[in-house]
Order: C-alpha cells, then sequence, then structure tokens
C-alpha cells in the first residue's frame, strides 16, 4: 500500500511519456537518391560519350607528342632534358606540365614500359590521362551549373557533354597525346572559379583568388599560350568591382597575380640557366611574329567549323540571359572573360598547319560551357511555349553543325594528322635498317618528322623541323636558309637525310643542291625522300641493291601512313624490318 505522502510527491513529478520505440532510419526517397547522383552520372555519362567518340581514332598519336615522350623517357633515365642520350639540353617541348605527368607516368611503371593486351602504353597512358581530364572538364561543368542552375546542374552538363563530343576538333586533340586535355582542364577550372565567385559573391575571397592564379600558372606550364589565363580573374574582379571593397579587390588581385607570377618567373629563370632561352626553341624555330590585329580574324575559322546556326543560337540565348538581372548573367559576364582571352590567344597563334584546329581546345570548352549555361537560363525562365521553341532551335542547329563538319571530320578520321606510329615505322625503323645494310657505324640521319624517330632510332638525330635544334632554329627565325644548309651540309654532314613536301622548299634542301653535296636518292618521295652520303658508304654497289629493294615496301607504306599500331614497345632498334 503507498502512503500518502509517496502518492503527494509522484504526483509533483513530471510525467514522462513512455519511450518510444526507435523509429527505423529513414530512407532516402528514389526522388531524392535520382537528385543526389543526377550530377555525378551526368559527368560519368558525358565522359564515356566523349571516349566513345574518340575511338574511331583507335591508336592514333601525333608524331609531335612522341617528341614529349622521348624527352620523359630521357628525363627519367637521368640524362636530362635532351632529344636522345649524347644530345645537348635543348628545350625541343612547350608542354613542362605535361612532361610532368608523363615523367610520373613512366617512375610508376605506367608508360613508356610495355603494352596492355597487346596495345602500348605509349598509347593507353597519354589516352587515360585524355579520359581524366575530360571527366574533370565536365565536373567543372558541374560545378559552374549547380552555382547559377540548382536542381538542373545534370541538364547543363549533358548539353555541354554533348556539344564537345560531337565536336571532333576538341576529341581528336584531347586524345592525340598532346598537352591539351590538361590546358582544357585548366580553361573549366578557370570558369568554374570565377562562375561561383561571381554568382556567390566569394570572387574577391583569398582562396578564389589564390585559386584562380595557380590554375594560371598550371596553364602558362601547360602551353605558353595559357598564360593568358592569369588575366581572366583581374579582368573579372574589375567587372564585378564595387566602390566599397576597392581595397579589398586590390589585395586579391595582388594575392591572384603574385601566386602566377612568383613561381612562373622562377620557371624562367631556371629555362633561361638551364637553355640559354627566355622561350622555349619550339617557339623559336616556328618563327612566331608580334601579333597583329588582322591575325584575330582567324577566330572566325571556327564558327564555321562550329556552325553558324550553333553559334547564333548560344548567341541568343546568352542574349536573353544578359539582359535579365539575376545568377545566370553574372554567371554568364564572369564566362565570357577567359573565353575572349582564350578566343584572342587563338587568334595571335595565327593558322596551324595540323588539321582541325588544335589550338582551340580551351575556346571549345569554354564556349560550350556558356552556351549550355545560357541555354540552361533561358530554359528555367521561359513558359512551355518558349521552351518548345529553344529546344528545337538548339536540336535544329546541334544538327546542321554537325552535318556541316561531316565532310571535314570524315577526312581527318580515315587520314588523321601525322601519326607516331608511322613515324617510328617510316623514319626510325627503315633508317636504321638502312644503316645496318649500308654498314653506317655511329651515323647521323637528318629528317623533319622527329617525334616517332626518337623513340625508336639507333642513329644520332638532326632535326631539320628545328625543334630539338638550336641552329637550325636560329637559322628559321632569321629566315637565313643559307645558314640552316651550312650548318646541315658543311658543319655536321649527316650520312643519311630525308626531306620531302614543304620540308624540301622550307629548308633549301633541294635533290640539285644534296646533289652538290654528295648525296644521293635511296628513295624518291614527290619533291624529296630519303639520300644516303655517297663517301660514307664503302660498297657503293649496296646503294642500287637497296634502293630496288625497299621502292615496294615504301610506296605501300607512303600510300598508307596509317599503320595499325606500334606494337607493344617502341626503343631505338627494336621492332625494325629485316
Amino acid at each position: 500500500m503507498i502512503s500518502p505522502l509517496a502518492q503527494f510527491q509522484r504526483r509533483k513529478e513530471p510525467s514522462v511519456p513512455p519511450a518510444e520505440a526507435p523509429s527505423p532510419a529513414r530512407r532516402p526517397t528514389a526522388i531524392a537518391l535520382c537528385r543526389r547522383w543526377a550530377d555525378p552520372a551526368a559527368v560519368t555519362l558525358t565522359t564515356l560519350l566523349v571516349a566513345w567518340r574518340a575511338s574511331a581514332l583507335g591508336q592514333w598519336i601525333v608524331d609531335d607528342a612522341a617528341i614529349t615522350f622521348a624527352y620523359a623517357r630521357s628525363i627519367d633515365e637521368g640524362l636530362g632534358p635532351v632529344q636522345q642520350p649524347g644530345a645537348d639540353p635543348v628545350e625541343g617541348y612547350s608542354n613542362p606540365s605535361w612532361l610532368a605527368l608523363l615523367v610520373i607516368g613512366r617512375r610508376l611503371g605506367l608508360f613508356d614500359r610495355g603494352a596492355l593486351l597487346g596495345v602500348s602504353d605509349l598509347v593507353l597512358y597519354p589516352k587515360a590521362l585524355a579520359l581524366l581530364c575530360t571527366a574533370g572538364v565536365l565536373a567543372c561543368v558541374a560545378v559552374a551549373a549547380r552555382a547559377v542552375l540548382p536542381g538542373r546542374a545534370w541538364a547543363v552538363t549533358l548539353l555541354a557533354g554533348g556539344l564537345l563530343a560531337a565536336n571532333l576538333s576538341y576529341v581528336a586533340w584531347s586524345f592525340s597525346g598532346l598537352e591539351n586535355p590538361l590546358y582544357a582542364l585548366t580553361a573549366a577550372a578557370t570558369g568554374a572559379l570565377l562562375v561561383r565567385g561571381a554568382v556567390r559573391g566569394t570572387l574577391l575571397r583569398p582562396a578564389v583568388a589564390a585559386a584562380a592564379g595557380a590554375v594560371a600558372l598550371l596553364a602558362a606550364l601547360t602551353r605558353p599560350d595559357g598564360a593568358v589565363l592569369a588575366a581572366a580573374y583581374p579582368v573579372a574582379v574589375l567587372l564585378f568591382l564595387r566602390r566599397d571593397a576597392l581595397a579589398r579587390a586590390g589585395r586579391a588581385v595582388a594575392l591572384s597575380c603574385g601566386t602566377f607570377a612568383l613561381p612562373y618567373a622562377a620557371f624562367l629563370l631556371w629555362r633561361r640557366a638551364t637553355f640559354g632561352l627566355w622561350v622555349p626553341n619550339t617557339a623559336v624555330a616556328k618563327a612566331q611574329q608580334p601579333p597583329r590585329l588582322g591575325q584575330l580574324a582567324t577566330s572566325g575559322e571556327l564558327l564555321t567549323y562550329g556552325g553558324w546556326a550553333l553559334a547564333l543560337t548560344g548567341a541568343a540565348c546568352a542574349g536573353i540571359a544578359l539582359a535579365r538581372p539575376g545568377p545566370p548573367r553574372r554567371a554568364l559576364a564572369a564566362l565570357l572573360v577567359p573565353l575572349a582571352l582564350t578566343l584572342v590567344a587563338y587568334g595571335v597563334l595565327g593558322r596551324d598547319w595540323m588539321a582541325l584546329y588544335r589550338f582551340a581546345t580551351p575556346v571549345w570548352v569554354l564556349a560550350a560551357t556558356a552556351f549550355a549555361l545560357a541555354a540552361g537560363a533561358v530554359w528555367r525562365a521561359e513558359g512551355l511555349r518558349a521552351r518548345a521553341l529553344t529546344g528545337c532551335a538548339l536540336a535544329g542547329a546541334l544538327l546542321l553543325s554537325v552535318t556541316g563538319q561531316a565532310a571535314q571530320n570524315d577526312r581527318f578520321v580515315h587520314r588523321p594528322t601525322l601519326s607516331m606510329c608511322f613515324v617510328a615505322e617510316r623514319y626510325g625503323h627503315t633508317f636504321n635498317a638502312y644503316a645496318g645494310y649500308l654498314g653506317l657505324r655511329d651515323a647521323t640521319v637528318a629528317l623533319p618528322d622527329l617525334g616517332g624517330t626518337l623513340l625508336t632510332s639507333r642513329l644520332r638525330v638532326l632535326d631539320l623541323a628545328g625543334l630539338t635544334d638550336r641552329r637550325v632554329a636560329a637559322a628559321y627565325a632569321a629566315r637565313d636558309t643559307a645558314a640552316l644548309r651550312d650548318h646541315v651540309l658543311n658543319g655536321v654532314r649527316p650520312e643519311l637525310l630525308h626531306v620531302h613536301a614543304a620540308w624540301t622548299a622550307k629548308s633549301g634542301l633541294t635533290a640539285a643542291r644534296l646533289a652538290a653535296a654528295g648525296y644521293v636518292p635511296l628513295y624518291t618521295e614527290g619533291n624529296g625522300g630519303d639520300y644516303v652520303r655517297v663517301d660514307a658508304v664503302r660498297d657503293p654497289d649496296r646503294i642500287t641493291a637497296l634502293r630496288e629493294r625497299v621502292r615496294p615496301t615504301l610506296d605501300a607504306m607512303v600510300a598508307e601512313m596509317r599503320p595499325a599500331g606500334c606494337g607493344p614497345v617502341l626503343r631505338a632498334g627494336e621492332g625494325a624490318p629485316e
């Protein structure tokens, strides 16, 4: 029996509801899961779409990329930045950060070591890097879109990725073995930083300023013209400058410029101390002239290739978005800054001899991002009728763009720019075989197609294009072909030599001049061919025998110009034909 006092005390105690059984953790709904994974799924899907488009090019790696491959091999083997053992240090590359990735891959056993399923890692590794960079580009698009159109970033990413996949210029040069995918990633990262900063009001934060400077530094070390991205952050700050934030803006710009300029200045000092030049030797060889205003007109070629209907549709969407206050206007204004800078850089570089606009890769990335953001902003703001009109315009413009590019793209797919595998076979292995048959030991070969040759040649190589030879580069820069011929024919006097097409006229090494210098042809190719110095061969009868022996093989090789693959490895002397 409970006492009255106990009953009173129980009444005074607060009533406590009985403990509820723990409810099971709420599981996310299917809609929530879709929203959470929509952006990563869009990035993955469009990356695979770009990779599928790149598969049409097979194992193609452009020969210029193999020059950097050869330098990566020399650096990893402790020889320093030289084109092959015994050569002088010459900066015959213009992509130090890409070169660093190749050296790292070789050190890890992923590059220039062998093959996987019969495919050389000289092909697989740079294409794997390109795939990772492509995923990074599309992730940057998603980050920028999330700041402007939360909930619809996946759609923006799909549209931008679809535009890039449809653009063979972007796809081909991203998977060419060159530094293009890394440069594209720096452009996309710059755009994402500026868009997020402009939309969220964080542009003047120290972290954003430092990140912009660091990305610009990476771009400048990836390609010399990448240095233009160092101006993107200061211009964007000026674009959104407020009077009450002048001091903060000045500090932010100083931080960004310092983050870029100090390490880059240190790199330039190292370049000068190591190679004796402030610019890469490649820039000297190409005799890049000061920019002229008329050169900027070459950017119009990109509109023609991309399609005027697509350009006008994008411009209309951007105009509508820019006309209305709000995040889309700030985002597009910020994104147009690096786009304009890369367009100017493309125009300044001038026309390139390689097909499909290889210098335009960052332009394609930023233009596709701006197009997709503008279209997404218009779609969100308009009603059903306007959305239908926008969708039809986008579909029609994209169809016209793809069909307009078809003929040019087909030509490139069936006969892409000079490949590493072809050069390795045509010049590396062939001239090794020449030297062996003619008994030429410790010989030198002079030719203008270098990458595959450096990876396979047992001979000393003289670069007639001048990319890896200071004397030849200086002669081209001075437009002094007499000095070039004197260096080649009287100074070096290579035992073997090859010129063809434009290189015959550019170098002045015509058949008549070579004959006067004691050279006779082994194989004739158009206005040039393969030559040997007669006095270097002990048995001249072997020259005649060699001519008859090589012609059928070389005729077929030159006609095809696209071997199926490089084989498992490319090493000096390995894989040479009998």
